[in-house]
């Protein structure tokens, strides 16, 4: 049920893996699994487009460091801001499936 109302914030080559680990999941985690928040690709997609020359798009990562430099630069002279905007998506869908990890346990 997870996976299906939640399959967009996730690799898709992931997802079976996830499906594997999620059946096996004891009751007391699976409350917990249900309130944590997930990045919406699509969300963090626009947030790119137009603050991501402030690197706001790699703050919402947790990526702090490369947020700082990316908003020092400029984006990189708007060339990082270019890449990530095709990176971004697949980006936010690996932060959701490592934070997703760190719960399964």
């Amino acid at each position: 049920m997870y996976l299906a109302t939640n399959g967009k914030y996730f690799p898709e080559d992931k997802l079976p893996f996830l499906r594997d680990a999620l059946l096996q999941v004891d009751d007391s985690r699976w409350t917990m699994l249900q309130t944590l928040q997930m990045k919406d690709p699509l969300t963090l997609l626009l947030i790119s487009i137009f603050l991501g020359e402030c690197g706001v798009d790699r703050f919402m990562l947790d990526e702090i460091g490369l947020g700082i430099l990316k908003l020092l630069t400029a984006g990189g002279c708007g060339v990082w801001w270019l890449v990530d905007l095709f990176l971004i998506q697949d980006k936010a869908k690996e932060f959701n499936y490592k934070k997703l990890q760190a719960y399964i346990g």
